[in-house]
């Protein structure tokens, strides 16, 4: 996950304990496991039924080389230039309280 390493040390992804997710910008953890080797199979938006402004959304990989799944779920709060990420990698989310680990919680 050399991807996600670099966005943790760059600052750009970080760990929210409270919301048990990450606070980063979503196409940055979607280009950081798309370089990882992870290949896009499923990624959808939903939107709010009053402004129909994008509330979130789901991207599913797969890495063809390893067989390792990737899922990324995310959630945009309005104030918020980054939204809420939650990131799992063969079924385990990926927690930042073990650096390069993922941890089931």
């Amino acid at each position: 996950m050399n991807g996600l390493t670099e966005l943790r040390e760059q600052g750009r992804m970080t760990w929210i304990e409270q919301e048990h997710g990450w606070l980063a910008a979503p196409e940055e953890i979607l280009n950081a496991l798309s370089n990882d080797g992870f290949e896009e199979c499923k990624r959808e938006m939903t939107t709010s039924r009053r402004d129909r402004r994008p509330a979130g959304g789901v991207w599913q990989g797969v890495n063809a080389r390893t067989g390792s799944e990737a899922s990324a779920i995310w959630v945009n709060r309005p104030a918020w230039h980054q939204a809420i990420v939650f990131i799992d990698i063969d079924g385990a989310s990926l927690a930042g309280a073990v650096s390069g680990a993922a941890v089931s919680s």
